[in-house]
């Protein structure tokens, strides 16, 4: 069983899909991050399959009151050879 090798100059189109919340005055749940997750599964396993190609690991220091809270959030960037039809 061959697999084709990926070849980054065949990426058309690009999908940056965040995981976490970059903003720290919008409330984040549980189903936004469900959502996102659902999101990149979808990108990973549906035809035409993407490919992760970069990864933004971002992150802000909040300051409440004496304690420090670092959030973080994870983008991923899924390549795609053609742009799906069920991509917005």
């Amino acid at each position: 069983m061959a697999s084709s090798i990926f070849d980054l100059s065949g990426v058309r189109f690009i999908k940056r899909v965040a995981i976490g919340n970059p903003t720290p005055s919008v409330p984040y749940s549980e189903e936004d991050a469900q959502q996102a997750t659902n999101l990149l599964n979808r990108c990973l396993s549906e035809s035409p399959k993407g490919r992760i190609i970069g990864i933004e690991k971002n992150f802000i220091l909040l300051n409440m009151g004496e304690h420090q809270i670092i959030q973080q959030w994870l983008v991923y960037h899924i390549g795609f050879e053609r742009k799906p039809l069920w991509i917005d």
